[in-house]
């Protein structure tokens, strides 16, 4: 009989590809993923699997390139730098309009009310809804109004939601742990792509979060300017890519956020380097918080088996690199699993 495993799904930003390998490398095992618990990327990827959806997902993140990630980027800059109706609207479409009591396995998404500062679980409604309150990322995703309540990113309070999964009576509680300090010998797998093209986009995450104190109006015609620029450069390397998209050139136009510190190589410094930016800073700042949170609630609730992912692999806001997530997130699952079987069998 296959083993029933209550599955929770931590947060970490970009990091939560890495969720998607590991479910396909239990799934390859024979478990049964009987219920999930999610946190922000965490929720948005146990929300697409519970509603049978994740090899669509799989699909449309992969095949994003650096151009594709700019023209879903909605900036804002009211309470985020970005609005995420652009991402989140083909979420919706992938997914469908479904509400959690009518997905096919148990599901909690874990958000955060700051009005009244509480941990708030979506176990009922609307799925999108759901995902998208979990997923506020502070600085990064505008916040969510529900009534009076302002939800934003569940791992400000729970960045590992182990305990709506404690009653389930699975055989196994198997963690995901986005936040891992440790496991130090694990390298995010190599996928080329255009140098130029990378290096200016990453010039423009930078961009977005040193021009985030700047009056709106301004900040809009700086990184518009930006924008085109780098469909410019894109154009130069594909002739196929249109230099500019007809959103791009209306007033209200949603620029494109920016980067980090780059060795003379032109890979990220991401183990030595201070914060290249506000946006920056604070993601590194909600990142330590969440580490320390995440220790807290495994020693708690130690699951049986963890999943340690290494939160040097990448930035919090690399969302493209699904590809090398997804991979490295199968390789740590497969080396633990094998470790948790061996040591069954011994």
């Amino acid at each position: 009989m296959k083993k029933r495993v209550a599955l929770v799904l931590g947060s970490g930003g970009a990091r939560g590809y890495a969720h998607i390998g590991v479910i396909e490398e239990i799934e390859r095992r024979g478990y049964d993923i009987a219920c999930i618990a999610g946190c922000s990327m965490g929720a948005v990827v146990g929300g697409i699997y519970a509603a049978g959806k994740l090899n669509e997902y799989r699909n449309w993140i992969e095949s994003l390139d650096y151009l594709d990630v700019l023209r879903l980027v909605d900036v804002s800059f009211r309470l985020g730098a970005i609005r995420g109706e652009k991402v989140f609207g083909q979420i919706r479409k992938i997914v469908g309009e479904i509400n959690i009591e009518d997905l096919r396995i148990p599901y909690t998404a874990v958000a955060t009310d700051l009005t009244n500062q509480q941990e708030i679980w979506f176990q009922e409604g609307c799925l999108h809804q759901a995902m998208r309150a979990s997923a506020a990322i502070p600085s990064l995703f505008t916040p969510v109004m529900q009534g009076n309540r302002m939800l934003v990113d569940g791992g400000i309070l729970n960045p590992l939601p182990i305990v709506p999964v404690v009653s389930s009576h699975c055989d196994l509680i198997i963690a995901v742990n986005l936040n891992s300090t440790n496991q130090r010998h694990y390298q995010l797998p190599v996928i080329q792509r255009p140098a130029a093209f990378k290096t200016r986009f990453d010039r423009l995450i930078n961009s977005l979060g040193s021009k985030m104190p700047f009056r709106r109006k301004q900040a809009e015609q700086l990184l518009l300017l930006e924008k085109e620029a780098l469909l410019a450069e894109a154009a130069e390397i594909n002739p196929w890519i249109e230099s500019a998209e007809p959103e791009a050139q209306q007033p209200a136009a949603a620029p494109e956020r920016d980067g980090a510190p780059k060795s003379a190589t032109g890979s990220f410094i991401i183990d030595n380097v201070g914060p290249a930016s506000l946006l920056d800073l604070i993601n590194q700042s909600f990142e330590v918080m969440q580490t320390s949170l995440a220790q807290y609630k495994i020693a708690g609730y130690p699951p049986d088996i963890l999943i340690n992912v290494p939160k040097r692999v990448c930035r919090f806001f690399e969302f493209y690199k699904a590809p090398e997530l997804i991979a490295l997130g199968r390789e740590i699952a497969r080396d633990t699993l094998d470790r948790y079987e061996s040591e069954r069998e011994s």
